[in-house]
Formats: C-alpha cells, sequence, structure tokens
C-alpha cells in the first residue's frame, strides 16, 4: 500500500491584498444570519460487512502523525528557500556591479565580477539541485515511518470490524463506496493516540 503524504513544492510565494474602507452614509442593518447546517453524524458500519476502505489523504492530512511530517518538510523547505535567495542576492550584486560599473571598472576588473558572478551562478544551480534532493529524501523517510506506523493500526481497525478486505480511496479506483464503510476516522483516532506527545518548543 502506498501512503502519499502532503507534498508541498520548493519555493516560496508572496501574495499581497488591499482592502479599501468605505464610510457608509447610515448604518446597515445586519443581514439575518443563517443558522449554521449542523454536520451529519457518521454513518454506522454496515454489520457484517467484510470490506472496507480508507482515505489515506485525510489520515495524512487530519492526524497529528500526518501534521508534525508536514511541519518537518515546511521548515526543511523554507531554510532551503532561505539559503537560495541570499546566493541569488549575492549573484545580482555582482551582476549590477558589473553592468553598472561603466567606465570606472577596468576590463580585467570587470572580468574578474563576471567570472565571480558565473561561478556563483553554477553554485546556485547545483544548491537548488540539492536543496529539492534533500527535501524529497527527508519525504521518502517520513513516508516509510508513517507507512510502518499505520498499516498495524490499519489492520487493528479492520480486526475489530471483522473486515477481511481494505481498500485506498485513491488507489483503487473506486467510484462510489457506502460512507459507513470508511474506516479512516477510526485509524486516526487510533494513530493519534499512538503518537508520543510532542516536545516543548525550546525558545
Amino acid at each position: 500500500m502506498k501512503v502519499s503524504l502532503v507534498t508541498v513544492v520548493l519555493g516560496a510565494s508572496l501574495v499581497a491584498t488591499s482592502v479599501y474602507a468605505q464610510t457608509p452614509a447610515a448604518p446597515a442593518t445586519p443581514p439575518a444570519q443563517q443558522p449554521a447546517a449542523a454536520p451529519q453524524p457518521p454513518r454506522p458500519f454496515p454489520e457484517g460487512a467484510k470490506v472496507a476502505w480508507v482515505n489515506l489523504q485525510r489520515i495524512a492530512s487530519e492526524s497529528s502523525e500526518g501534521k508534525v511530517a508536514r511541519t518537518k518538510i515546511e521548515a526543511l523547505q523554507t531554510k532551503k528557500t532561505t539559503e537560495l535567495q541570499d546566493r541569488q542576492k549575492q549573484l545580482k550584486a555582482l551582476q549590477d556591479k558589473a553592468s553598472q560599473g561603466g567606465t570606472v571598472l577596468s576590463d580585467a576588473a570587470r572580468a574578474q565580477l563576471e567570472k565571480e558572478a558565473e561561478r556563483i551562478q553554477v553554485d546556485l544551480q547545483r544548491a537548488s539541485q540539492d536543496a529539492q534532493a534533500e527535501v524529497e529524501e527527508l519525504q521518502r523517510e517520513l513516508q516509510l515511518e508513517f507507512q510502518k506506523k499505520l498499516l498495524p493500526l490499519i489492520e487493528k481497525v479492520a480486526a475489530e470490524k471483522g473486515v477481511q478486505l481494505v481498500f485506498s480511496l485513491g488507489d483503487s479506483g473506486l467510484v462510489w463506496a457506502d460512507l459507513g464503510l470508511d474506516l479512516s476516522a477510526d485509524v486516526i483516532k487510533r494513530l493519534d493516540g499512538a503518537a508520543p506527545a510532542a516536545a516543548p518548543v525550546k525558545k
């Protein structure tokens, strides 16, 4: 069974939004709030069912174990992105110095700057490849750890339900299934219960 954790692409993006406040001429009457729809109770497990399924993506996203893994991946990605951005700034500074030097720089000095910029550019490309490989390696390690913990728990829940087969929703090609046959919530509870308490963050 293949367990897929959430994969975040290496990189950073910043989205800025502007909010324009307008003063109304007269206080507006707030619209009547609609009552929130009551959450649907979970479907009971069909008595005597021998087949069930789990949503591995949901388990990875909602379980404490999956959230910890995702945090580790994002932390490494942030670190590597910052390192690459620092090298990019260094490269741009050299390129700007070489192009803006004009007649101030001698040909030899300009050539030296261009040579240094080329070296940094090659190093930057290698560092980018190394960073991507390091993130992917961490993802593989966390996936294996997650799978080792997850599969025995799925087996235990299935045994308690008397189930003989458990399908993966994302990998089995299911087009329809009784929601009562979904063991994901039970597996998440077991996974969170088996997870050790998180260590306090040192300040």
